[in-house]
């Protein structure tokens, strides 16, 4: 039998908990695969290679509104077609179930995204319709909503003059997307802006969350993104221009500091596959005390013993690992389909070599303690059973 053979031999001695051990280090580096690369998309830089738009913000956040008298200024930049604007709706259907809504300006969102398909006549209907509301089809399908229907929507955020967070829409229209990667975001609805700034509360007419820049041509995005937030700096408006992409990479990011959560997950992940895998090497070896004793009074040297400990150790990490981080790309490439691209989680070059780097250190952690007692011992007391 070859060294290779012996060291594989060993590993399965014990198949159900060789298994089970294989399947917790499989397990972690899915997690860790998963989970790396959303660390790496929520750090990565702003991106504006292809950018067909531009999201303009409050420097501070998207929750500080900006004016609507801002549009005209934003309108001149050369690089600019179109400006759309957008606040946030707060909605939410029936008891809890919270909905992606916005208000916004129907001709102004109409030119900056194309990509959503609506005939005509919809579109002029939610023009014209003070309490109209369009829908999704993936939202309007989910709930059973249908053209003509008053629509019962809560605001978590603003409720109505009278204080009532109730809220009624008219469904005038049901758009749908250009093709695949755009039905599938077709999970998001908005009513009218003027509406919406005559009856709420909190009187926030002429004001909104975010602008949408559509662009002329993707080329003119970094120097639209410059000019913008140079033209309103010092100002009591000051504003952060992102490409679509980032800003809804920055949208997530409100929840907390994604970053942190991920490190702190991926460290109880480790160290308890530290536990796991420790614990089943020094298992093995204290099964196989008299066989190393064997293998010493043979001819094989203390280094050799130790290797083949430190083989076994590095080879179920390995196997393991890499099964692990395999099925991280397919399942990240899963995520990025259903989500339209909108969140890229194939793990690149930089993940693959961190989890190469985990599974060499893994390795070393669970295996070097185990191997120094196989490299210690004693023949005469091994064969003894002391």
């Amino acid at each position: 039998m070859t060294r290779t053979g012996w060291v594989i031999a060993n590993l399965f001695r014990r198949r159900t908990r060789t298994v089970l051990t294989l399947l917790s280090v499989i397990m972690a580096f899915l997690l860790f695969g998963l989970l790396q690369s959303v660390n790496t998309i929520f750090n990565a830089g702003a991106d504006f290679v292809g950018a067909t738009r531009l999201f303009v913000q409050a420097r501070v956040s998207f929750t500080s509104p900006l004016p609507v008298s801002m549009v005209p200024k934003l309108e001149a930049i050369p690089g600019v077609a179109r400006v759309a604007y957008q606040q946030w709706f707060g909605g939410v259907w029936q008891e809890n179930t919270p909905l992606i809504m916005f208000a916004t300006d129907p001709q102004r969102y109409h030119d900056v995204y194309p990509e959503w398909i609506m005939p005509d006549a919809q579109w002029q209907a939610f023009a014209r319709t003070r309490t109209g509301m369009i829908a999704g089809k993936q939202l309007a399908d989910q709930y059973g909503w249908k053209l003509g229907q008053k629509i019962p929507i809560s605001s978590n955020i603003y409720p109505q003059k009278n204080g009532s967070k109730s809220w009624a829409f008219d469904l005038v229209g049901i758009f749908d997307g250009k093709d695949e990667e755009w039905k599938k975001r077709t999970n998001l609805a908005f009513v009218q802006q003027d509406y919406f700034d005559e009856a709420n509360q909190f009187n926030v007419k002429g004001r909104t969350n975010f602008f949408i820049l559509k662009l002329t041509e993707p080329g003119k995005a970094q120097a639209v993104s410059r000019t913008v937030d140079a033209m309103f700096e010092n100002s009591p408006d000051e504003t952060k221009t992102q490409t679509e992409k980032d800003f809804n990479i920055s949208f997530v990011k409100q929840i907390g500091d994604i970053g942190l959560i991920v490190r702190w997950i991926l460290f109880a992940v480790f160290f308890t596959l530290l536990l796991v895998v420790g614990n089943t090497m020094a298992q093995s070896v204290r099964e196989r005390i008299p066989e190393l004793a064997v293998l010493k009074t043979l001819g094989f040297s203390d280094r050799s013993v130790l290797g083949f400990v430190l083989a076994e150790a590095f080879a179920l990490v390995l196997f393991g690992g890499l099964i692990g981080l395999a099925l991280a790309s397919i399942a990240g490439a899963m995520v990025e389909k259903g989500t339209g691209g909108q969140f890229q989680l194939a793990l690149d070059g930089s993940v693959w070599l961190l989890g190469l780097l985990a599974i060499v250190l893994m390795s070393a952690a669970v295996g070097l303690l185990p191997a120094l007692r196989a490299r210690r011992l004693r023949i005469v007391d091994a064969l003894a059973g002391r």
